[in-house]
């Protein structure tokens, strides 16, 4: 058993992703997803599932049985033009996807999902050979996706606020 908790882990592997960028111009490979991963199961309660399946989680309460994969982004200033997000796995099973916008220090600022149908008719309706790979442009993926968390307001239903505090 480790000394360290995850969170703490998390929290310094954002920390060193942020100095790596600003020292090197460049990322550090694979951290983005890590840290995607880790923020998306706390941040929507999900639980992640072991390597080797086509998805990276399951949900629970709202979420209750979804197969769930993770992407996650860093944006690094206001122009989001052109990016695009890992690729989706259009031929596997999973039932939604889940993207985590991070900032230049690493921290979430806002989670879409989209399901799978959503995705599948995106794709199809692509003449660009990337879509029908799973690959997808950030614009294009929220505009079919819907605001699940921001950092602002928290949890979201429907681009709709949630007060999780109210009785």
């Amino acid at each position: 058993m480790s000394v360290y908790s995850v969170d703490k882990l998390i929290s310094e592997a954002r920390q060193l992703a942020a100095e790596y960028r600003r020292t090197t111009g460049g990322p550090l490979p694979g951290i983005s997803g890590e840290i995607a991963r880790h923020d998306a199961v706390r941040l929507l309660d999900l639980t992640l599932v072991e390597n080797g399946v086509s998805y990276d989680a399951t949900g629970n309460g709202d979420r209750e049985g979804k197969r769930i994969q993770i992407k996650g982004r860093v944006i690094q200033d206001d122009n989001q033009r052109g990016l695009r997000i890992g690729q989706i796995k259009v031929e596997q099973e999973w039932d939604s996807v889940v993207l985590v916008l991070l900032d230049s220090e690493y921290e979430p600022f806002e989670v879409y999902e989209v399901d799978r149908d959503e995705v599948v008719e995106a794709s199809a309706n692509s003449s660009q050979g990337r879509s029908k790979r799973g690959a997808m442009t950030l614009a294009r993926f929220k505009a079919i996706a819907s605001l699940a968390w921001t950092r602002e307001d928290g949890l979201t239903k429907d681009g709709v606020w949630i007060n999780e505090d109210s009785d």
